[in-house]
C-alpha cells in the first residue's frame, strides 16, 4: 500500500523519575512520570511498491551529526520491526526534520521511533492491535510505548512499557537548558548505583501527586540529579537559575544533560547570559497528541 504520513514527533519530559531495581533480566525497573512537550521533530513516512528502508536527516548540522549513521537510527529500527512484525514489506522513505536535541533525556530518538511505528500502523493493510504495537514500541526502547501512545501524560513503571494515562495539566511554558555534555545513560546508572549502594527506591506515588501543578511540584523528583551533577557541576546551575527565575519545577529529565524549567507564566531572560554554558528552548507542555496528518 502506498501513501505518506506526517507526524509532528513530540519531545518528552520526565516529571519524576525513580529507580527501583534490577530485574531477572539485568535492566533497571524505573517509575516515571511521562509528559509530552510542543517541541517536536517532524518525521514524513512514504511507503511505495518495492522494498528497502531509507532515512534522510535534515535541520541544524549538529543535530544531523548528533543523530548518527542513518541505519542506526531508531526510526530506522523501529521501521524494520514493524515490518517483520506486521509480516509487510513496502519501499520505506523517512525523512526526519530535526529539532528536538539529540542524546539529551527529551526522548528525541525514541519520538521520531515511536512516530514511524504510528505512520506504518496508518499505512499498513492491516494494522497491529493496539497491544501488539505497543509490545513492538517496547522492544525498540523504553520511551517509545509512551511516546508511540495517544496520552499526552502518564505513569511508566517497568521498562516504560507499563503504562497508566494521566489527565494532562493544563499547558504551561518552559525552557529547556541543555549544556554541551554528554551524558551516557550506562554511566549515569552506575554512577547512582555507587552512590546509593544496595538500597533501591520504591514505588511511591500517591493518586492525587499529578493532579494540579502545585501538587506535581511537590512529588518532582530525579533519582539521577545528584549523580550527574556530582560529575558535570553545570547540571546544578542550570537548574539554580531556573529556580531563580520563578520555575514551579527545574529539574534533569530522562539521566541528562538536559535540564528544565516549568513555569507559571512565561519566564523572563536570564539576568546574565547562559550562552557560554548551556543553549535554552522555550516551549510549552503540550495540550495534546498531535494526530497524523495524511498527505497523499
Amino acid at each position: 500500500m502506498s501513501g505518506t504520513i506526517r507526524v509532528e514527533a513530540q519531545a518528552k519530559i520526565n516529571l519524576r523519575l525513580k529507580v527501583l531495581t534490577l530485574d531477572e533480566s539485568s535492566f533497571h525497573a524505573i517509575e516515571t512520570v511521562f509528559l509530552r512537550l510542543d517541541l517536536a521533530d517532524v518525521v514524513t513516512v512514504a511507503t511505495y511498491p518495492g522494498s528497502g528502508i531509507a532515512v534522510d536527516v535534515s535541520g541544524h548540522p549538529a543535530l544531523v551529526m548528533a543523530s548518527g549513521p542513518a541505519e542506526q537510527n531508531l526510526a530506522a529500527r523501529a521501521a524494520a520491526a514493524y515490518c517483520a512484525r506486521a509480516d509487510w514489506h513496502p519501499r520505506i522513505e523517512i525523512r526526519i526534520d530535526k529539532v528536538i536535541p539529540v542524546g539529551a533525556g527529551l526522548g528525541g530518538g525514541s519520538a521520531d521511533g515511536a512516530a514511524v511505528l504510528r505512520a506504518l500502523d496508518a499505512l499498513a493493510p492491516s494494522p497491529l492491535p493496539g497491544a501488539e504495537l505497543l509490545s513492538l514500541a517496547a522492544t525498540i526502547g523504553s520511551d517509545v510505548p509512551f511516546l508511540a501512545g495517544k496520552d499526552v501524560m502518564a505513569v511508566g513503571w517497568g521498562r516504560g512499557e507499563r503504562l497508566m494515562s494521566l489527565p494532562a495539566l493544563p499547558p504551561r511554558p518552559v525552557i529547556l537548558a541543555v549544556p554541551p555534555i554528554h551524558v551516557s545513560t550506562r554511566d549515569a546508572y552506575g554512577w547512582l548505583g555507587r552512590a546509593r549502594g544496595d538500597a533501591p527506591a520504591r514505588p511511591n506515588i500517591p493518586g492525587n501527586a499529578f493532579t494540579s501543578w502545585e501538587s506535581a511540584a511537590l512529588h518532582a523528583e530525579n533519582d539521577f540529579f545528584e549523580a550527574v551533577a556530582a560529575r558535570h557541576p553545570v547540571i546544578r546551575r542550570i537548574r539554580d537559575s531556573l529556580l531563580e527565575r520563578g520555575a514551579r519545577i527545574a529539574m534533569l529529565t530522562g539521566s541528562g544533560s538536559a535540564v528544565f524549567g516549568v513555569f507559571d507564566a512565561e519566564p523572563p531572560a536570564a539576568e546574565k547570559s547562559p550562552a557560554a554554558e548551556w543553549e535554552e528552548i522555550r516551549t510549552t507542555t503540550a495540550a495534546h497528541v498531535v494526530p497524523l496528518r495524511r498527505m497523499d
